[in-house]
């Protein structure tokens, strides 16, 4: 276990490790606390990995500027894995030689890899993977999730279909990887559980590929007339310029990590009509927790608009894991993980100003939200069709 402590005598102790300490005569230093942050900004993932990225770096800037937690700055050690779970893990190791007492991740393969090591160093870890294991302290004690998790994106996607058709077909092309399939055992088991009659069948998206045209056309065979996409923006893209070259009558519905700005951007006009579910507001759908983004974007000359969602997306992921330091150093307690989980596990919903639902963690359940919205891409913009939409209980 990594201890930092503010009490004097353990300050002694631990010199050197890099956490908040006190000096022998009772008056706290003020040091570092570190986290570690594996980033994806040159692999497969990095168009969505990047900007997140640098909102969670700009949330740290922003804190560190205003004083830091307690008077204490948060020294963010983020380095690019690329997409690669070896990669990953080496990182992890030189966050922890490091003296991280908390660790942001980005994908599910690294999300899920480092599970068990997380769970032996007992450091709380919180990453850009929304994959429904993640959630349950009984298997990731020290994974905690921000947002809906993919399997509650798609229960969402699946009831907006079933009520607006409910014998409709579902194609679901996914990443082929972790991230990708996450969702697929759950979201078969929703429709049989909710006496759904959608048929729905999955197809993964080989990477690089330039059309989609193949996996269009089995699920044209199999008569589906939505086509939920499981994968990063660009992808995505293909896909809707796909259907709409060959003048298919399809409807996407993008989960998360194509549900974006840069998925309209690239599709242009074939992105019309097609349907998001987002659990971030993006910043074109104004929510009163945006301000203090944009704020410090445009004190640093950056346009949040041309950023995107997925820079707000990394800011409040920051922010919630910050809270639970602020947690644990308001009960007066050392920044122990076991302490800081603690922490996550009782402080307060935090509240985004409608960013995102409110997150709540507790010691029986690391599912921080589980509504997400759903937008309509009109005009080339996000307009939304319903906010704030859980899965049907």
């Amino acid at each position: 276990m990594r201890t930092f402590t503010l009490a004097a005598v353990a300050a002694v102790l631990l010199a050197g490790c890099g956490g908040p300490t006190a000096d022998d005569g009772g008056n706290d230093d003020k040091k570092d606390i570190v986290v570690g942050v594996i980033a994806d900004l040159t692999g497969a993932t990095a168009d969505v990995g990047k900007p997140y990225n640098e909102g969670m770096l700009a949330y740290v800037d922003n804190l560190n500027a205003k004083g830091g937690v307690d008077g204490h700055k948060i020294k963010a050690l983020s380095e690019d894995y690329q997409y690669k779970v070896p990669t990953a893990e080496e990182k992890y190791k030189k966050f922890v030689a490091e003296g991280a007492v908390a660790i942001q991740g980005w994908g599910t393969g690294d999300s899920e890899a480092l599970r068990s090591k997380v769970k032996d160093d007992e450091l709380p870890f919180m990453s850009a993977s929304y994959a429904e294991v993640l959630t349950d302290p009984k298997q990731s004690p020290y994974n905690f999730v921000v947002a809906p998790t993919y399997s509650d994106q798609l229960r969402v996607a699946i009831d907006h279909i079933a009520a607006q058709d409910p014998a409709a077909q579902l194609a679901v092309l996914h990443h082929d990887s972790p991230f990708g399939t996450a969702p697929l055992a759950d979201a078969e088991k929703w429709i049989k559980d909710k006496g759904y009659r959608l048929g729905f069948k999955a197809y993964p998206m080989k990477a690089g590929a330039t059309d989609h045209v193949g996996i269009l056309q089995q699920a044209k065979a199999q008569g589906a007339k939505y086509v939920v996409i499981q994968n990063v923006s660009s992808p995505a893209a293909v896909v809707a310029k796909d259907i709409a070259a060959q003048k298919l009558d399809m409807k996407i519905v993008c989960l998360n990590w194509c549900a974006d700005e840069l998925f309209i951007k690239i599709a242009g006009p074939a992105a019309e009509g097609h349907l998001m579910v987002q659990p971030f507001a993006p910043p074109g759908i104004t929510k009163p927790g945006h301000q203090a983004v944009r704020d410090y974007c445009q004190s640093k000359g950056i346009d949040l608009d041309a950023k995107g969602l997925h820079f707000v997306q990394g800011w409040y992921t920051m922010h919630a894991m910050v809270k639970g330091i602020e947690k644990t150093l308001a009960d007066g307690k050392d920044l122990t993980g076991p302490n800081i989980r603690a922490g996550l596990e009782t402080m307060p919903a935090v509240d985004t100003g409608g960013v995102i639902a409110p997150i709540k963690f507790s010691a029986d359940s690391h599912r921080g939200a589980t509504a997400s919205n759903v937008y309509r891409v009109s005009g080339g913009k996000f307009t939304e069709v319903t906010a704030a939409v859980a899965p049907k209980a």
